[in-house]
């Protein structure tokens, strides 16, 4: 083999093991069955309070297919735990708010494994806009315990 053909491999293997990854632990719609429970999602846009990777545009650009414009935000009465929001009076949590159609949104859920792992809910965040945010179900948090 080569030494560019050694070199070429190094620098390919990684990025393509991470997006395989990726794509069969949380992307891949083989591997998610949105829980027949949850309602229908409306038609958009919708505003979705993110907080942690979905904060990156490359990350969004990975889930929903764009990249999307992201605006500074704080959701007032909570603080990151880990994964997850935990209710904190007189704290706060920084984060972006994004604005996606729904078949993005369904795009998100997947990610996120609504249902599953997290729920989505409508909270106010400090300009008094509301938005939908992700939280980690009870059952998914004890899980992670175990």
């Amino acid at each position: 083999m080569t030494r560019l053909r050694l070199v070429l491999l190094c620098l390919l293997l990684p990025p393509l093991g991470l997006a395989g990854w990726l794509w069969w632990t949380m992307l891949s719609p083989f591997t998610y069955d949105r829980p027949e429970h949850l309602p229908a999602i409306d038609e958009g846009p919708h505003e979705v309070f993110v907080y942690g990777t979905l904060r990156f545009a490359a990350v969004r650009w990975v889930v929903m297919g764009r990249a999307s414009e992201s605006e500074p935000a704080l959701l007032e009465g909570f603080r990151r735990e880990g994964l997850d929001l935990a209710e904190a009076p007189g704290e706060r949590v920084d984060g972006q708010v994004i604005e996606v159609s729904s078949r993005e949104l369904a795009r998100l859920d997947r990610y996120e494994r609504l249902g599953i792992r997290y729920e989505r809910v409508r909270l106010e965040l400090e300009d008094g806009r509301e938005a939908w945010v992700y939280r980690r179900l009870a059952d998914a948090s004890a899980l992670l315990l175990q």
